[in-house]
């Protein structure tokens, strides 16, 4: 798999952007920065996004993409998520007042949009992939993702602050090629980190090591805040786990 980091900051500033990433030019994982970070030909490539939650900004540039691929006219992106979070899109979104509804447009029958749902625990296929959706512990209805192509697996966290299933399903995969795992907040601030459904470094630490091999796989770091970005980074170095990394911003990785 080819990992390309779109966006993976916490926060936006001229030199972050919000979670957005593309595996294999074709299947986007969350929609934070998918305009903003790719240029239009990336933008048409892409044949379907996952959205883990339907918070912002993990959402926020589906309006924009929908916009460019339908001028173009470019086959249906499919957006695949929870039902909860589908409804949420429809209810909030795409619903003809905060942004038109390109689930309709320009019709029906040829939508620039296409809505999936996937259902947890369920292997769906996306885009050539298989996805699994899996629970996991934020403010509103979360799931991380388990992505799988032939031998390869990624595991996608999602925002999340301490969980279970999660890492239940990852200790179980095989074919687990490599982590996307979000760390939001310094651990001075973990009061906050709870209250928001997020993790500190001290609290991703402990729920890596519910691995059955804690830091065998490549573990890449995501959704700090910009803020905090150098706080987080010197604390997660403390945790002495092998293979885990910050990502930074247009890296291409293969798992």
């Amino acid at each position: 798999m080819l990992l390309r980091v779109v966006g993976c900051h916490g926060g936006e500033t001229p030199r972050h952007r919000t979670t957005a990433f593309v595996v294999d030019d074709v299947l986007a994982i969350d929609a934070g920065s998918l305009t903003s970070g790719l240029d239009l030909p990336a933008q048409y490539r892409l044949r379907a996004c996952l959205i883990g939650h339907a918070h912002l900004d993990h959402i926020r540039d589906l309006a924009t993409i929908s916009d460019n691929r339908c001028q173009k006219g470019c086959p249906p992106l499919v957006v695949a998520a929870t039902r909860g979070t589908l409804r949420a899109l429809k209810k909030y979104f795409f619903n003809g007042v905060l942004w038109p509804d390109f689930t309709q447009i320009p019709s029906a029958a040829s939508p620039t949009i296409q809505l999936l749902e996937l259902k947890r625990g369920v292997p769906t296929t996306v885009a050539g992939f298989e996805v699994t959706a899996i629970p996991v512990t934020h403010t509103i209805e979360s799931s991380g993702f388990l992505i799988a192509r032939g031998r390869a697996a990624l595991g996608f966290t999602g925002d999340t602050g301490p969980t279970d299933r999660f890492w239940e399903v990852m200790a179980a995969e095989p074919r687990l090629r490599g982590l996307l795992a979000e760390v939001s907040f310094p651990n001075r601030l973990q009061r906050l980190a709870t209250d928001s459904g997020h993790h500190t470094p001290r609290s991703l630490g402990a729920d890596l090591r519910k691995s059955p091999s804690p830091g065998a796989l490549p573990t890449l770091l995501y959704h700090m805040k910009p803020a905090y970005l150098a706080e987080i980074e010197r604390e997660c170095a403390r945790l002495r786990l092998p293979n885990l990394s910050t990502l930074r911003l247009d890296e291409e990785l293969v798992l």
